[in-house]
């Protein structure tokens, strides 16, 4: 069998270093002589006891072990950081999650290169560790599979009181609210936030054996999946079949697409650049308007609707997705199969027409993602359309500046907001974070509080799970002095969803002026790799990549 990147660890001709080689080697109890035949496959997993998207991804891995050896590849495991948004959310731990994106990519990409991996199958399930974990794959263009580790249950799923929806806002008792935002098996948490998003993007890119992106967690199914991955990989080892094959410019543009169809988090405005600018390309944010005014929001998923993953799942997946939107999509683009999409869903059905309309009947006519520029976001800003009501996609109300998360929380508490009024949290981009923290507490503390009619402007970014009029990635960041820098309190803002625009009712000279007298505050960032990481971070729409 071919060994394309690993036959040098068994090159005799550097005696007597290839000694030392094997004899370290056979220290792992393998077979030496099996393993100068068959391509060595590692398994990127980031199995962790910490959260429940990832607790149960050591199980897949042995069963992608068993496809692996099925295959005729040996397997070896290593494991990368598998940070949880949802345990971060209001504490400093936020400011680190988007940063360990690039660290797994680095620790994927540098370890794989280390150990000469044939080909790799990566797993996991949630936020930045999957898009992390497709950068280092388009970098290595080596053989992959990513096996995602599928989306959990909420616990209103086993409540007496359960309708049909796992929407919060469907729900007038507290404690079911609760229940749908409590996480009852292992998975990632079941609404289209950012991680069931880039599960689904994995599959829309090609990466996934089809059909494995939505199966839940703890499903039977989704241990098959686990072991075809393995034996597929090796397949693709000896049929020279690499993630650059799968990951081109038409494939990332396959997966825009569906993340519009199904009300993807706003994340993707920055996972879906930096995957770009691995293959050496860029997709900057008008291409979001281009597509979004002819992609409609096709499914209503939590939190633009009352519809959860599993729904999707039983309905027919991103498959049945894609097939709908065939007309949209590079069917010609190939996937982890080695076919087509066009030969991959021929016989592919709609199981749920509630779930995955058809398209001329979609549940909103315009895809999930926006961006907006104007004078207060030149480079641009994004917002998920599909989770704002309809009277609030036009809006104008006086700026309530506040220089971080913390200090809007404490506003909050005090009740000293106003209906009308449009919250501004800025220093919260990239470097100004440091990190581009998740503001969710704020967009989850506003309707609690009971406001009805504010929206809230940040150079920081949300959670998939945000809803109502949050405009996050605002670009240039206030740290690097962004328009946002120059805002004041009572400064008139507005937001035009429809007409994709964000401005402040001041002029072009009236913000130089302002920024004139400006200087960045010191961001309190410790000592170690976050020092690095402000350095070298570039603008929210970029896709937040070290340049």
């Amino acid at each position: 069998m071919k060994k394309p990147v690993s036959a040098p660890i068994f090159n005799e001709a550097d005696f007597l270093i290839s000694i030392v080689r094997l004899s370290i080697l056979k220290g792992t109890g393998v077979d030496i002589d099996e393993l100068k035949e068959k391509p060595i496959i590692g398994i990127a997993n980031s199995f962790t006891e910490m959260n429940p998207g990832h607790m149960h991804l050591r199980a897949l891995a042995e069963r992608v072990k068993e496809g692996v050896h099925a295959g005729g590849g040996i397997p070896f495991e290593f494991n990368v950081p598998a940070p949880c948004d949802g345990l971060t959310e209001g504490n400093e731990g936020m400011r680190f999650v988007l940063p360990q994106r690039e660290l797994v990519a680095d620790a994927v990409e540098v370890y794989a290169r280390s150990m000469l991996f044939d080909g790799l199958v990566m797993i996991a399930s949630c936020d930045k560790i999957i898009p992390g974990m497709i950068m280092a794959a388009a970098r290595l263009d080596r053989p992959t599979v990513f096996l995602p580790g599928g989306p959990g249950a909420f616990q209103i799923r086993f409540s007496a009181n359960m309708k049909d929806t796992v929407n919060d806002k469907d729900y007038d008792d507290l404690l079911d609210k609760l229940a749908t935002a409590t996480c009852a098996t292992c998975g990632a948490c079941e609404l289209m936030g950012t991680a069931n998003t880039f599960q689904c993007l994995a599959e829309a890119l090609g990466l996934t054996i089809p059909g494995s992106a939505n199966v839940p967690a703890y499903h039977s199914e989704k241990l098959l999946y686990a072991r075809r991955a393995g034996k597929r990989v090796v397949e693709m080892v000896e049929e020279e079949l690499t993630a650059r094959d799968i990951i081109t410019s038409d494939a990332i543009e396959n997966a825009l697409i569906v993340d519009l169809a199904i009300g993807g988090s706003t994340n993707s405005a920055l996972h879906l650049p930096a995957i770009a600018h691995e293959l050496g390309s860029d997709l900057p944010l008008s291409r979001f308007n281009e597509l979004n005014r002819k992609v409609p929001t096709l499914c209503s998923i939590r939190p633009s609707g009352p519809r959860g993953i599993q729904d999707l799942y039983v309905a027919g997946g991103i498959p049945a997705v894609m097939k709908t939107l065939a007309a949209d999509l590079h069917m010609d683009s190939l996937n982890v199969t080695g076919m087509t999409w066009a030969a991959t869903l021929e016989n592919v059905q709609v199981m749920d027409e509630q779930v995955i309309p058809p398209r001329d009947r979609p549940y909103l006519t315009e895809g999930g993602t926006v961006a907006l520029f104007g004078n207060l976001a030149p480079e641009g800003a994004v917002v998920k359309q599909s989770a704002v009501a309809d009277d609030m996609l036009e809006f104008s109300g006086p700026a309530r500046v506040f220089e971080s998360e913390a200090d809007c929380l404490a506003a909050l508490r005090e009740g000293s907001l106003n209906e009308g009024e449009v919250v501004v949290i800025r220093y919260e981009g990239p470097k100004g974070g440091p990190g581009m923290p998740e503001t969710l507490a704020v967009t989850m503390a506003l309707p609690l509080h009971g406001y009805q009619r504010v929206a809230l402007v940040t150079d920081g970014r949300f959670s998939g799970a945000s809803s109502g009029p949050c405009i996050g990635h605002v670009s240039p960041e206030a740290q690097v002095g962004g328009p946002i820098a120059a805002l004041e309190d009572g400064d008139m803002v507005t937001i035009d969803i429809p007409g994709r625009k964000l401005e402040v009712g001041l002029s072009d000279d009236e913000i130089s002026a302002r920024l004139a007298g400006w200087s960045a505050p010191e961001p309190d960032v410790p000592q170690g790799y976050m020092r690095r990481y402000v350095r070298s971070v570039s603008s929210a729409a970029k896709g937040a990549v070290l340049e």
